[in-house]
């Protein structure tokens, strides 16, 4: 375990009592001795952590104290690497820029030892097939985060095109086609419309009437999936 990883080990322990906690039991728990226990204490109150109690009487975290920005274990950075490679190479060109813009950015903030970690990552995303070429993504994640309803022309797989006003509110990514989750004003429900499928979307100036937060909730229960 490396010498952050464990600062963060040791502020979640001390988070979880609500009373002082026995040095001798942090270490143990921590797989150090005691006496690093306390230099790493030492750290964290010199990086602004509340923490009171001394050798033999135990210590105790006050709430208030977050973590310095950018605080990383390694697996946390392999799965920022990791998810930001996926983007870049299997999201639409503004997104994909967006995270190896994002990479850069935390690298550059990093301290060095985690900027090694991070830049030596062996975590690869294989390729995978072209996506079908559809309506563009921005303007529908504009749309999502904005919550506006817009009109789009659709083409099922049989064929049938039709006109809707739909109520945009997640999209999800997939290896092999992005699907659009709506609230149908044509078929009074919920669809899920594949955006390779999308004709034209154009988005209206009329906000839907109800908050994307309801809509995903309300999706999520109509469908069984569990909040992530």
């Amino acid at each position: 375990m490396s010498r952050s990883q464990r600062l963060l080990s040791l502020l979640e322990i001390l988070r979880r009592h609500r009373f002082p906690v026995a040095g001798s039991s942090l270490a143990e728990e921590l797989g150090i001795t005691l006496r690093t226990l306390y230099r790493d204490i030492g750290t964290l109150r010199e990086q602004g952590a509340n923490i009171e109690g001394a050798a033999g009487l135990g210590f105790i975290l006050h709430p208030g104290f977050t973590l310095p920005p950018l605080m990383f274990t390694q697996e946390e950075l392999e799965a920022l690497v990791l998810g930001s490679r996926w983007v870049a190479r299997r999201a639409d060109d503004r997104l994909g820029l967006a995270a190896r813009h994002a990479l850069h950015k935390i690298s550059a903030v990093l301290p060095s030892t985690l900027r090694d970690e991070l830049e030596a990552s062996a975590l690869l995303v294989g390729p995978g097939a072209p996506l079908p070429s559809g309506a563009a993504e921005p303007p529908i994640r504009a749309a999502i985060k904005t919550e506006r309803k817009a009109q789009v022309r659709y083409c099922d797989q049989h064929g049938n095109e039709s006109s809707r006003t739909v109520w945009p509110f997640a999209l999800g990514y997939f290896d092999d086609c992005r699907v659009l989750a709506v609230w149908c004003e044509l078929r009074n429900g919920f669809r899920h419309l594949r955006v390779d499928r999308i004709l034209s979307f154009d988005t209206l100036a009329q906000r839907y009437p109800h908050r994307r937060q309801v809509l995903l909730r309300d999706w999520r229960e109509q469908e069984g999936i569990a909040a992530q």
